[in-house]
């Protein structure tokens, strides 16, 4: 894969990509960065290596601000609304992080709103900087809605109420309430959040490739009715049985005290060893 843009850089190790956002003066969506944003994704998504992409930005007081509203103002209105048959471009993208076969990771150490909130909404984890990281749905106020799934993930985020609170009231919501709330998994001191985060995905990238992308595909069937997502649960199971990393880890697990009292008192520790095999 060439991963060749001007706006975003991306650093590959291994099963692991690094996506830095680099859009000054504070990364507004703009045309030229949804555009390279686009091509990423699926770029991202048919790459065979990956299992891990963490997105994090050049500024540390800007993820993304917003979709850029001087080309918001440029859509056609001349003609009636009409309802899309299919997905949109950029529900597309939202999409495309949210179902590839790798585990997406935003992490989020200034502020992030509109469309770009909306970006992050649809990955897997959510990670922020105390007293600093800040969210914001600043669509309502200036006469539009959020509609690049904001209205739609965000109440599977953080539940309906809390979303209307965030899209209605188009106000900062700060990085402990929205750790609080489901909207980030955890916050971080500035100088930490980099070296956790980055700790964590390279854990995820060794563990065998089919099974954290069987995992998040099992997660993501959660979103199913409940008796259709557990088939579904025990199907990819069953697959994952079958596959060499999963006999391979299994005895790697055993052979460095799994289900010992001492292995057991040390389990995410021996977890890492399994990985590192």
């Amino acid at each position: 894969m060439a991963y060749d843009y001007e706006l975003l850089n991306v650093e590959v190790d291994g099963r692991l990509a690094v996506v830095t956002i680099d859009n000054p003066p504070i990364n507004i969506f703009t045309i030229p960065l949804y555009t390279e944003m686009m091509a990423l994704t699926e770029e991202l998504k048919a790459d065979p290596n990956l299992t891990v992409v963490v997105f994090k930005s050049a500024d540390p007081d800007f993820f993304i601000a917003h979709f850029d509203v001087e080309t918001i103002l440029q859509f056609p209105i001349d003609t009636p609304a009409e309802k899309d048959q299919e997905l949109n471009l950029f529900h597309a993208m939202c999409e495309r992080v949210r179902t590839m076969d790798k585990v997406t990771i935003a992490q989020i150490e200034g502020r992030v709103g509109g469309g770009g909130s909306e970006f992050v909404s649809s990955m897997d984890m959510r990670f922020g900087v105390a007293g600093k990281t800040k969210i914001n749905q600043m669509e309502v106020p200036i006469g539009i809605l959020p509609g690049g799934t904001g209205t739609q993930r965000l109440p599977r985020l953080v539940g309906r109420g809390r979303a209307m609170e965030i899209v209605l009231g188009g106000d900062d919501l700060d990085a402990e309430t929205a750790e609080r709330w489901g909207y980030l998994n955890r916050i971080f001191a500035a100088d930490e959040i980099d070296g956790w985060i980055i700790n964590l995905a390279r854990r995820i990238a060794s563990f065998p490739a089919e099974a954290v992308r069987l995992a998040k595909a099992s997660v993501n069937a959660a979103e199913l009715p409940l008796e259709e997502g557990l088939r579904e649960e025990a199907y990819l199971f069953q697959r994952l049985l079958r596959t060499d990393g999963a006999q391979t880890n299994m005895r790697r697990f055993l052979e460095l005290g799994g289900q010992t009292r001492e292995g057991e008192m040390r389990v995410g520790e021996l977890n890492r060893e399994v990985g590192e095999r």
